[in-house]
């Protein structure tokens, strides 16, 4: 769920749960077939080209481990396919921070090494929240749900957030949930276990009514154009940015960042 600003009205927002939700089911590194119906054709020719919604559905609580509490609450599974797939990027990100921030210690006085993160199914999983709205996100069940709910961390993010600060990284979230969602956020972030500074030098939202003045394209940026230019603004405050971690494609494009880490998320596609 939590996405917010980056949230786009419910399918332009999402171009959701087709073929582009299968794909994404294997990610690493790149997605395969966003957009289409299959890899031929873009506007399905037939109904067989289009793969069921239910099925589709299944297949995501399979690939998360659905359990589900005495009370309805549906959570992802630590043993699931999802939880194990992250632990691999993860243990990738930490061997390759370890040598960056070594490394940056050596041969860079000029600036610090950060690392920059998005918030929804990248430090906080949504699955709870998909699932309660059926994969139907609206800004009005999303406000509900935050103001009253902790999400989940991602399986293990905290702690690879935390080892990152301990080592010298200065952490930064960036995300495109709104501004007036700040307060949840930051409370969900330090009740769930992310030990690292979250005061608004260290928190970025969207904020479309008075956009900062180092965004060129102010309240009308797209997810690309916000979030590469507010990591431009980052590094020019002094941070050298070794790591950029987010689960979608439009989090990780735009420059500004020595390496970038996709993070899976089968359940919406944000351009």
């Amino acid at each position: 769920m939590p996405r917010p600003a980056r949230f786009r009205p419910a399918l332009s927002r999402r171009a959701r749960l087709g073929a582009a939700t299968v794909a994404t089911l294997v990610a690493g590194t790149a997605v395969f077939g966003i957009g289409q119906a299959t890899a031929e054709h873009s506007v399905p020719r037939t109904d067989k080209e289009i793969p069921n919604l239910t099925q589709v559905q299944d297949k995501i609580k399979a690939y998360y481990g659905d359990t589900v509490t005495a009370d309805g609450e549906h959570y992802a599974s630590p043993r699931s396919n999802y939880a194990h797939q992250v632990r691999g990027i993860e243990a990738k990100a930490r061997t390759y921070l370890s040598k960056a921030l070594a490394q940056h210690g050596r041969t860079s006085k000029q600036t610090k090494p950060a690392i920059v993160l998005d918030i929804d199914d990248t430090t906080l999983l949504t699955y709870n929240y998909e699932l309660q709205v059926g994969f139907h996100y609206t800004e009005e069940s999303q406000d509900k749900y935050l103001a009253h709910t902790d999400m989940d961390p991602v399986f293990g993010m905290d702690r690879l957030v935390n080892w990152a600060h301990d080592k010298g990284a200065e952490v930064f979230f960036l995300t495109g949930r709104k501004e007036a969602q700040r307060a949840w956020s930051i409370r969900n972030l330090k009740n769930v276990g992310y030990g690292v500074p979250l005061d608004r030098r260290h928190v970025y939202l969207k904020d479309k009514e008075h956009p900062p003045a180092y965004l060129p394209c102010g309240a009308t940026c797209t997810t690309i154009e916000y979030k590469s230019g507010t990591r431009k603004h980052i590094e020019s405050l002094g941070y050298n940015i070794v790591a950029n971690f987010g689960d979608q494609y439009s989090d990780l494009r735009g420059g500004a960042g020595d390496r970038t880490f996709k993070m899976p998320n089968p359940m919406y596609y944000l351009p």
